[in-house]
């Protein structure tokens, strides 16, 4: 059950309308690594996770928050488009060509789509897609998966913040910053408490290692110009998993074939040696 209350976690008023920003501020919303991800990312984690307790409660607590985030930002976007486009906007873009331009740097989608609201889209307007959320049900991947969402959604809060310098908008994203940087906190917590409590080990999943080619389990393979790649702590000395070497294969060499695919069924019609055979019949035919 979710309960909604009619005020945001934090406000999202801007002092001015900004169409041009609220386009860029879209990517917060259905970027790859925007609010809409991270609150289905975490909701699916919760929902698959088969551990009761702390770590499932931690999990919808973070996602909960960022259905929140999702309304914040999205309140935000619909405030910066307020007035425009309109059918006055339409008509003094008509005789100025500056105007035109500044209202031609919000997507259109935003007035024409959702009349002058948000998009579930990114910046460029590319509509939010599921596959861009990870839930596997193993809790360290997906809790490493995690603090890389909030790293990346991190970034680009930054990066948009230099991008306005609007009070109100400013006072927000220092708002998103903090939770962002809550949460990572959180998420690498979370690994080592899983880690302490026997759960689950460095490496994901902790099994299969007594199956796995124990040989290539620590080499740095040499597979780019210069040796620079050697001179850190992941070519020697004890892996992070404390049960694995590092190593260093200045030249490797390939332990496979050649790549030569299996021959192609004719009907298929790709060009291959077969395809010889195909034309002396058809050539036969027609003589």
């Amino acid at each position: 059950m979710f309960y909604h209350s009619k005020r945001l976690q934090f406000e999202a008023k801007p002092s001015a309308p900004d169409p041009h920003y609220a386009r860029k501020l879209q990517e917060l919303v259905g970027g790859a690594y925007g609010e809409m991800t991270v609150t289905m990312q975490y909701l699916f984690q919760g929902w698959n996770c088969r551990l009761e307790g702390k770590y499932k409660d931690l999990i919808l607590d973070i996602a909960t928050e960022e259905i929140g985030h999702v309304e914040m930002i999205s309140t935000m976007i619909a405030r910066l488009l307020e007035g425009a486009p309109s059918e006055v906007t339409a008509k003094a873009v008509e005789n100025d060509p500056v105007l035109a331009a500044v209202i031609g740097g919000m997507d259109p989608q935003q007035a024409i789509v959702a009349g002058g609201g948000p998009l579930l889209a990114d910046s460029n307007g590319y509509p939010w897609n599921g596959r861009y959320i990870v839930a596997s049900g193993n809790l360290l991947a997906d809790f490493r998966a995690n603090v890389a969402a909030e790293a990346q959604g991190r970034l680009q809060t930054a990066r948009l913040y230099h991008m306005s310098d609007d009070p109100g908008v400013r006072a927000m994203l220092k708002f998103n910053l903090a939770r962002d940087t809550a949460h990572q906190n959180m998420w690498l917590a979370a690994i080592e408490q899983l880690k302490e409590e026997g759960l689950e080990g460095t490496v994901a999943p902790n099994d299969l290692f007594d199956e796995e080619e124990t040989e290539h389990a620590g080499t740095l393979w040499n597979l780019s110009e210069g040796q620079e790649s050697a001179e850190g702590p992941w070519a020697s000395g004890l892996a992070p998993d404390g049960a694995h070497q590092m190593g260093y294969l200045e030249h490797p060499e390939p332990l496979g074939g050649p790549a030569s695919a299996p021959k192609p069924n004719p009907l298929l019609y790709a060009t291959s040696p077969a395809n010889l055979k195909l034309i002396d019949r058809a050539i036969d035919k027609l003589t």
